[in-house]
């Protein structure tokens, strides 16, 4: 099974840091700076995603635009959808999402939700 994670952020640092985290941690990680790039990574893929983790909060396709489109197609539609977000009131705008972590980013509550949707790493 796949352990590639797709991590969509505009926020270069972020991007960097999460994608970090998840190859310490054994995971694939792919990144993507908007919800455009992340659906042209995900269309023209070879190896599918296990998990999509996604800011809201970006310029030319934010979040919401994404998961409309993620939604629309049947072969993306399945793959789960973790949101990070410092947003605290989604009730506004509710994204139909398999789970919400807000920011500032809890590092091993991210990794815990991560492994809820991916394989674990193997042991060593």
């Amino acid at each position: 099974m796949t352990r590639r994670v797709l991590v969509v952020d505009d926020d270069e640092d972020l991007r960097t840091t999460v994608s970090e985290l998840l190859s310490d941690a054994g995971y694939d990680p792919v990144p993507a700076g908007d919800g455009k790039a992340a659906l042209q990574i995900l269309r023209s893929d070879g190896e599918r995603c296990c998990l999509v983790l996604l800011d809201l909060m970006m310029p030319r396709m934010d979040g919401w635009q994404f998961r409309a489109e993620q939604m629309k197609d049947p072969a993306l539609a399945t793959i789960p959808v973790i949101v990070m977000t410092a947003g605290r009131n989604l009730d506004e705008a509710p994204v139909q999402v398999d789970e919400i972590v807000l920011k500032p980013l809890r590092l091993e509550a991210l990794l815990a939700a991560v492994a809820r949707y991916c394989p674990p790493a193997p042991q060593s």
